[in-house]
């Protein structure tokens, strides 16, 4: 006699099971949308500098200087910086990252001073020293060559 393995007839899933499953899932990646952005946020602007590649200099080209009396934006590595060309022919160049919260700053020719809008942080065109609102240290000054026809800005 031939032992016989009854067979089990397919059972669905209880309609309890399968309602608690879904709201697991969905609870789960709701749980991620919210807490990946918060956790970008409070990540270190150190850990993620560290994690971009170092850039030391800039070479722009000598037809993209700006005006006497006006500003030029552009990216230094992952970071946003501001040539001034002053009035009297002098050249400086500032990180554009305020040093209070690490709002971009703007370049303000009619008030003669660098400007924070986040918080009214203001700040020296000449020197990147801060002279009103809540930043507590000057902008990071980069030095500022004319060669070959190209502007060289290098890291200090």
């Amino acid at each position: 006699m031939a032992d016989s393995i009854a067979e089990e007839p397919d059972v669905p899933m209880p309609r309890k099971v399968f309602v608690r499953t879904l709201v697991g899932v969905v609870g789960a990646g709701y749980a991620g949308a919210v807490g990946y952005p918060i956790y970008r946020y409070l990540s270190t602007p150190a850990r993620r500098e560290a994690s971009a590649p170092a850039v030391t200099e800039v070479a722009l080209p000598e037809a993209n200087m700006p005006k006497p009396g006006t500003a030029l934006s552009f990216m230094f590595g992952n970071r946003p910086a501001l040539l001034i060309h002053h009035n009297d022919g002098s050249v400086v160049c500032f990180d554009a990252v305020c040093t209070h919260l690490g709002c971009t700053v703007q370049f303000q020719a009619n008030e003669s001073r660098i400007f924070c809008p986040c918080h009214g942080g203001k700040y020296d065109m000449a020197t990147g020293k801060n002279t009103g609102g809540p930043p507590p240290k000057p902008l990071r000054q980069h030095n500022v060559e004319q060669r070959d026809g190209q502007i060289i800005v290098t890291r200090v």
